[in-house]
């Protein structure tokens, strides 16, 4: 954080850092619970399964969409507005979901969904930015950020189902989501931010920011992480329980508590993440962590079914940092007047590995007629961001960079 930066920072930076956990808490609530809601649309509407997925990669192209084409709001317009623009959008559309009485409206509310959520989210991540004071402070709050989305990961599902129990629609979730988007909307109107930074005023940044940032070794270096990554973790709650329903017995009753395992161990994680960022230098901890996951994967496919009903949601436990050290460390490379831009760039990237990941792997699995194949390609991605992380860990790429950025704050 700039000296001017700092002192124009409000006395309720905790208040804001607290916000930006509750953002993601919310729409993690709505997008990871796909997996339990597609089901229910199929019954709804009469649909196949590729339809019916349309829902998962309708809302990871609308955040994918407003990262890259809308992140440059942040920068020029300010982090305040950006936000509040995201969330009122997210709330009339969520508001707007128990009416939509065919698949088309409901595809196309829930992509408006995805595009507000992308508009938010790289205002937030901007404003995380703009609130840290170091490199390593950026990528600790980054990480609370996502522990807060991890546990919005674990309610989702759980409500959806709560529902279901009660005999009350699962778009009372949209719902319930946009009652506490509405809240946070209050809360973000009336919040102090820090003054945006001078460059991001002074200069006119476009979507063609963005895409010039594509090019840029550590925007598109951190934005592949991101993609490989994301593309193994959508492995898990996309595709997992179609894999675990081949099981037999008794293990098939235990595949029911697979997937919330997997969110329960991912947000556990936490603690393993902090103790390993805490004893190992940031890239030696991700580099763990890739390799932990890897072997969770390989030995999935290496053990059949029955070892992945144990390994693939203990796969969980060691991706809690990941995510959030890749964005933090991209982020951090750059000034303050562009992060709002590369928090897009990245956060394209990220649900481009959420759309290719998941759908490369049931075409696949759909060609051989086997979901077990789709899971061996999973552990190749995974291969792939292991090799990745060995480089980042040994040629410390970033160092520089991320020295430099952080002793002109």
């Amino acid at each position: 954080m700039s000296e001017d930066m700092k002192a124009s920072a409000p006395h309720n930076v905790a208040a804001i850092r607290w916000l930006t956990c509750l953002m993601f808490f919310m729409f993690a609530m709505t997008t990871d619970a796909v997996g339990v809601i597609i089901p229910k649309v199929i019954a709804e509407f009469g649909l196949s399964q590729t339809t019916a997925g349309a829902l998962h990669y309708g809302s990871m192209a609308g955040i994918m969409g407003a990262g890259l084409l809308l992140g440059f709001l942040a920068d020029r317009f300010g982090r305040k507005w950006t936000i509040l623009l995201g969330l009122a959008v997210f709330a009339m559309t969520a508001f707007s979901v128990p009416a939509a009485s065919s698949f088309p409206m409901l595809l196309v509310l829930i992509c408006c969904a995805g595009i507000s959520i992308g508009v938010f989210k790289t205002g937030a991540l901007a404003l995380v930015g703009d609130l840290s004071v170091s490199a390593t402070e950026l990528t600790s709050t980054m990480n609370l950020v996502e522990g807060f989305f991890g546990v919005g990961a674990i309610v989702g599902p759980l409500v959806v189902s709560v529902l279901a129990g009660q005999g009350v629609s699962w778009r009372w979730l949209y719902v319930i989501a946009g009652a506490l988007c509405s809240l946070l909307f209050l809360i973000a109107a009336l919040a102090r931010y820090p003054s945006a930074p001078q460059a991001a005023l002074s200069e006119r940044r476009s979507a063609a920011t963005a895409l010039k940032l594509v090019s840029n070794p550590y925007a598109f270096g951190f934005s592949a992480a991101a993609f490989l990554y994301v593309a193994v973790e959508c492995a898990i709650y996309v595709w997992m329980p179609t894999l675990l329903s081949g099981l037999k017995g008794a293990s098939l009753a235990l595949a029911g508590y697979a997937l919330p395992a997997f969110f329960i161990m991912r947000a556990a994680g936490r603690f393993v993440g902090a103790w390993l960022l805490r004893t190992f230098e940031w890239s030696l901890a991700l580099l763990i962590s890739a390799v932990a996951i890897f072997l969770c994967f390989a030995g999935s496919v290496w053990l059949g079914l029955e070892g992945a009903l144990y390994l693939l949601p203990l796969s969980g436990l060691f991706m809690s940092i990941v995510y959030p050290t890749i964005n933090s460390k991209g982020i951090g490379c750059f000034a303050a007047s562009d992060q709002g831009s590369v928090a897009g760039v990245i956060l394209f990237f990220t649900c481009l590995g959420a759309i290719l990941g998941p759908m490369s792997m049931s075409l696949i699995s759909d060609a051989v007629g086997d979901p077990a194949v789709g899971f061996q390609l999973a552990s190749g991605f995974c291969l792939v961001f292991v090799g990745g992380a060995i480089y980042n860990a040994v040629r410390k790429p970033a160092h520089a960079r991320l020295a430099q950025n952080e002793s002109g704050n």
